[in-house]
């Protein structure tokens, strides 16, 4: 964490494109966050104001550090699985998929098509939660409360599904290094085309009811503007990316699990602003929905966890009736995996952007560093681009339209 004499002396030695004009005199610094209820968590910005008008932006972060980067080099790989729950919090399964998808490809292991198919659904029902939250959360920020009503109604609807599914409503710690905890049963499918079948119309109602109101279009429009060279020199990912009119899903152009075999646009917006953001997440909600109902159709019936005793945790009925079961389940969870000397990194297209994790293994059980590619860090970059110039009041709409978890950012 940056200490106040140095942040305040960065803002007044600054040049660089956190500052417009340094000859601008009877400015103040306000100190905004991370108590400020706008700023999702602990996000803290130091903000350098003329009037109303910032001129300086410096996002500080760490408050709420908890390094899963070290923690991981004391967890073996099958331990570190529901520490990934709590990155981005709001997207839990799909943080998982992630993890367990670049330790696969460590150890050189790859699932049955009926797990790529489930895994698939599991992310985008987390990409579909996850933009109810960010849209239902960004529209209460600018003003309009009811549709925060309305979006966390259909939410509590998929985290129903997510208590059959995975046995929790939250933190769920699903997937397994070569499969799942549980299959997707026939209950299971039935919510989920029961919730699909009616949630575009519950999400028709919601663009209905926010883009009718005049002042929630004026507190967007053109606020946070970013271009495309911007976006693309300091990292940004997914929505934001997409927003500025650069069509870049890691789904497509980098495909993983099933998605190569599937049918979605990628929805993009050219204005650069955090209404053509607010479109995007929209718009991914319908996309996430075709993809889903694909992956119903499609999905064989096979095993969900392949049979490696030596990497592949063991079925637990298996454990309580068969000895061979029991040594590979003590073995793996005392002494681990064991994947060869080398490093890997994998991605997915999250919510939020592209979710890495890069892995170096020095042959034992635990890995040897861990380094995670948040989304919501990296987006943060672009914070005082967007703010530097804009009223403060915009400073709210702006942290809203870029959707960061703090869980992440600060990991």
């Amino acid at each position: 964490m940056l200490s106040s004499e140095k942040i305040y002396k960065s803002l007044e030695d600054s040049d660089t494109i956190f500052t417009i004009d340094d000859s601008i005199e009877n400015t103040m610094v306000l100190n905004m966050g991370p108590q400020h209820p706008a700023t999702h968590g602990v996000l803290r910005l130091l903000v350098k104001l003329d009037g109303e008008t910032v001129v300086s932006c410096i996002p500080d972060l760490g408050y709420l550090h908890r390094g899963y980067e070290k923690l991981a080099e004391h967890c073996s790989y099958h331990e570190f699985i529901p520490h990934t729950d709590r990155l981005d919090y709001l997207s839990p399964l799909a943080n998982n998929v992630a993890y367990v998808l670049a330790v696969e490809k460590l150890i050189g292991i790859e699932t049955t098509c009926r797990v790529k198919f489930i895994r698939v659904i599991c992310c985008e029902l987390a990409r579909i939660s996850s933009h109810l939250i960010s849209v239902g959360t960004f529209a209460m920020d600018v003003g309009a409360l009811t549709i925060l009503l309305w979006t966390f109604r259909e939410r509590e609807k998929i985290q129903d599904i997510f208590d059959v599914l995975t046995g929790v409503r939250f933190t769920t710690s699903f997937t397994r290094i070569g499969g799942l905890a549980n299959d997707l049963s026939d209950e299971v499918k039935k919510m989920i085309e029961n919730f699909l079948n009616q949630f575009p119309e519950k999400l028709d109602e919601c663009e209905k009811l926010i883009l009718k109101n005049k002042i929630f279009i004026d507190r967007c429009e053109g606020v946070g503007t970013i271009s495309k060279d911007d976006a693309i020199q300091f990292g940004a990912t997914g929505p934001i990316l997409r927003a500025c009119g650069i069509e870049h899903d890691l789904r497509r152009d980098a495909p993983y699990l099933v998605y190569d075999e599937l049918d979605f646009d990628i929805p993009v917006y050219s204005e650069g602003d955090a209404l053509a953001r607010f479109y995007v997440r929209l718009q991914e909600m319908r996309e996430s929905v075709k993809i889903i109902l694909q992956c119903l159709d499609k999905m064989p019936n096979e095993s969900i966890r392949i049979n490696v005793p030596k990497k592949v945790l063991p079925q637990k009925e298996k454990i309580y009736s068969k000895m061979e079961e029991l040594i590979h389940d003590f073995m793996l969870i005392n002494f681990g995996i064991n994947p060869p000397v080398g490093e890997v990194y994998h991605s997915i297209e999250s919510s939020k952007g592209e979710l890495g994790f890069y892995i170096s293994s020095n042959g034992s059980g635990y890995p040897w560093r861990l380094k995670i590619r948040s989304p919501s860090f990296c987006n943060l970059q672009i914070m005082p681009k967007m703010i530097v110039g804009s009223m403060i009041s915009d400073i709210v709409v702006i942290i809203g339209s870029v959707d960061p978890v703090m869980g992440e950012a600060d990991k």
